[in-house]
């Protein structure tokens, strides 16, 4: 069986059998991983410490038919307040649990990879809560699947003002082109301005900003909308938020 290498962040863990683990990784080189670490429960393992949820790992592995085996694991990154802190760690798994979900198979993104770091990095410095509502706006405009709120999707029109939204149809609707009586919001010009803030929100030099509550809680939902019918089922990271009074 082939053996390779590759930098990789751990974003699934699950304990198997006694004493091993099953993971997710996504990768530089290869995009999504699942592998096994046999025996690494166990305290004297060399992947221990390495086999953790959110580090970033040089790791050798060997190929499997069905999951590939991790042999080597080397440290290069940990978010230590992703152990400790309950809620940035809930909220992280959410930004995990999404990135896996809309990442498909043998696709490899490093722009995306790139990114994921610099948003851990970002749970241990502000608010996880906003910090993973940005996370997931850009998330699917990486996975080509975010909505429009610059223009109407139907005629095209420059959006001035107040406006609506239909998370069905993906975008923004300009007064004229929004039907009567149909599932579409209103989507105020304040709210506008916040969800381009979220998807446009630079990790590197962030610009600090204000949030009304109302807008914060509007622009989750349409968030979590859009996630429920592209995906037809709700995250398991949530229920996790919800427990914590995230």
């Amino acid at each position: 069986m082939a053996q390779y290498t590759t930098e990789a962040i751990i974003l699934g863990v699950k304990n198997w059998g006694d004493a091993d683990k099953m993971l997710q990784f996504f990768s530089r080189d290869r995009g999504k991983i699942k592998a096994a670490a046999f025996g690494c429960r166990r305290p004297k393992s060399a992947l221990a410490g390495a086999m953790q949820m959110f580090n970033v790992v040089e790791l050798s592995l060997t190929e499997g038919s069905r999951v590939d085996t991790v042999r080597q694991a080397t440290i290069r990154q940990r978010f230590s307040y992703l152990e400790t802190d309950l809620l940035a760690m809930a909220y992280a798994s959410f930004v995990a649990e999404l990135l896996l979900e809309l990442e498909p198979e043998g696709a490899v993104n490093r722009p995306l990879y790139d990114w994921l770091p610099l948003v851990l990095a970002t749970f241990g410095k502000r608010n996880p809560r906003l910090t993973a509502l940005a996370a997931g706006y850009q998330l699917m405009e990486f996975a080509g699947v975010g909505s429009k709120y610059e223009g109407c999707i139907r005629c095209g029109r420059e959006i001035e003002g107040d406006a609506f939204l239909s998370t069905a149809d993906g975008g923004v609707l300009c007064s004229n082109c929004a039907p009567s009586g149909s599932a579409v919001q209103p989507f105020p010009a304040a709210q506008q301005t916040f969800c381009l803030t979220l998807t446009s929100l630079d990790w590197v030099h962030p610009v600090p900003f204000r949030v009304k509550r109302e807008e914060l809680l509007a622009a989750e939902e349409i968030l979590l909308s859009s996630l429920r019918q592209l995906l037809g089922k709700e995250l398991k990271s949530l229920a996790f938020i919800r427990q914590l009074g995230g």
